[in-house]
């Protein structure tokens, strides 16, 4: 482990500075979920392609229902339905004078008419009430005619969406750099594009170290704890944007953990370790991982490192194997971890991603505390925090301890106190991390 003293900052440049976008591929739109746009996507198709009925009822010409009402309605010669899905009328029909077509929602808008007057402000076709008469007919056989009496009149366009209401051809549908959520793969989907060029989502492994871990749902023994990181690191990843694989718990053993990790490096963009990295109890990870992959590739390796930070001081970054596959080394105290993947984790996988910004958002806010909350000179602090926006305040969660977990897990925030302070007074301003 090196005896040099590294920043918050300068680890996390580090780290930044030596991971690179993955490499664009194209994909299928359900599997492009998460993933970021590669290229522009413009429109090569309006949307809605063709006028369309955004209501059942009828398609009418304006002049012929104005003045309707209930005392003295619009009669109209009803000259055919209109289907969703369907063409239309014929093409040598037109709702000419006096005319009117049923038409049903999504049904494109047939020539001559202007707007749709719903069914509600309709006797529906039959001198019934309008749902009767709708009912009548859908029964009744293709092409058939009758007379519809139209109770309100309607403005030109009214109850019509317009063609390219939404988008027109040429336009810009989504950005480079746009995320590809639901709504997105949505709007793709509508314009009709099947694929997009995207850079995948990371493929993050997660693993934890200790022979002391076993997994949730046996029994303990004496000295044994439950594996808490590899779950919570593995959910942070995806909370992140990764496909995270969780290996579990590996027993303090240089050559199992070597062995374990070259297996994983086959399915993983970056991995990620924790525990085995403090002083003194280091040396088993640090000689596995001196050696993982192909350890005569320039560059490769894995540094140790002391930071001036609280918690989480000791760290370790590098590289592994002969694609190089970055992995960083996490202590094993279980808010140290979370720390340390939101400082350092969570920024190389959203740089994976290709996003322009891979911060957590942070605000100003006021300290909520019955006494200050002290910080050792020279480090940075994380304290957990719950974070009020409307009030524009942080309230310290639990203690600094870095086994406080039941803390982290009613925390949103993250209290930053600077290495220079030493002492944060209730009603003074800091930074806060938001988590969530």
């Amino acid at each position: 482990m090196s005896s040099t003293i590294w920043s918050v900052d300068e680890h996390l440049d580090d780290i930044l500075d030596s991971v690179r976008p993955l490499e664009p591929i194209e994909l299928q739109l359900p599997d492009a979920q998460g993933c970021v746009l590669v290229k522009d996507v413009v429109v090569q198709v309006a949307l809605p392609p063709f006028d369309n009925s955004s209501m059942d009822g009828y398609a009418v010409r304006v002049a012929d229902v104005e003045g309707a009402s209930e005392e003295f309605p619009a009669v109209l010669t009803v000259i055919g339905d209109v289907a969703a899905g369907s063409a239309g009328l014929a093409d040598d029909q037109a709702v000419g004078p006096g005319q009117a077509a049923r038409i049903m929602t999504g049904a494109p808008l047939p020539a001559g008419a202007e707007a749709v007057v719903p069914v509600e402000w309709t006797d529906g076709g039959t001198g019934e009430g309008p749902a009767e008469g709708m009912r009548a007919h859908a029964d009744a056989p293709e092409g058939a005619t009758g007379e519809v009496r139209v109770h309100r009149p309607v403005t030109a366009g009214a109850h019509v969406r317009e063609r390219g209401s939404d988008v027109q051809p040429g336009e810009l549908a989504l950005a480079a750099g746009s995320v590809v959520g639901p709504p997105q793969i949505g709007l793709l989907a509508a314009i009709g594009c099947s694929t997009v060029v995207v850079r995948p989502r990371p493929r993050v492994v997660v693993l934890s170290t200790g022979s002391e871990l076993i997994q949730p749902g046996e029994g303990l023994t004496g000295g044994q704890i439950y594996d808490s990181n590899s779950f919570a690191l593995t959910a942070a990843a995806r909370d992140a944007g990764a496909i995270a694989y969780r290996v579990g718990a590996v027993a303090d053993d240089a050559e199992t953990l070597r062995a374990t990790i070259e297996d994983q490096l086959i399915r993983a963009d970056i991995v990620v370790t924790t525990g085995g990295v403090s002083v003194g109890a280091y040396d088993v990870v640090k000689e596995a991982l001196s050696s993982v992959g192909d350890a005569d590739e320039p560059g490769s390796g894995v540094e140790f490192r002391k930071l001036a930070m609280q918690p989480g001081k000791p760290q370790g970054f590098g590289s592994i194997g002969p694609d190089h596959t970055p992995l960083l080394a996490l202590p094993g105290n279980p808010v140290s971890a979370y720390v340390s993947f939101e400082l350092f984790v969570r920024p190389a996988i959203r740089a994976l991603m290709g996003l322009p910004d891979v911060h957590r958002p942070t605000a100003r806010a006021e300290l909520r505390a019955d006494k200050a909350l002290t910080s050792p000179a020279g480090r940075r602090q994380f304290l957990r925090g719950r974070y009020d926006a409307e009030a524009g305040t942080v309230t310290p969660v639990g203690g600094s301890g870095s086994h406080l977990i039941a803390a982290l897990a009613q925390a949103d925030a993250l209290i930053v106190v600077p290495e220079e302070v030493t002492s944060v007074e209730p009603g003074s301003e800091t930074d806060v991390v938001l988590l969530r």
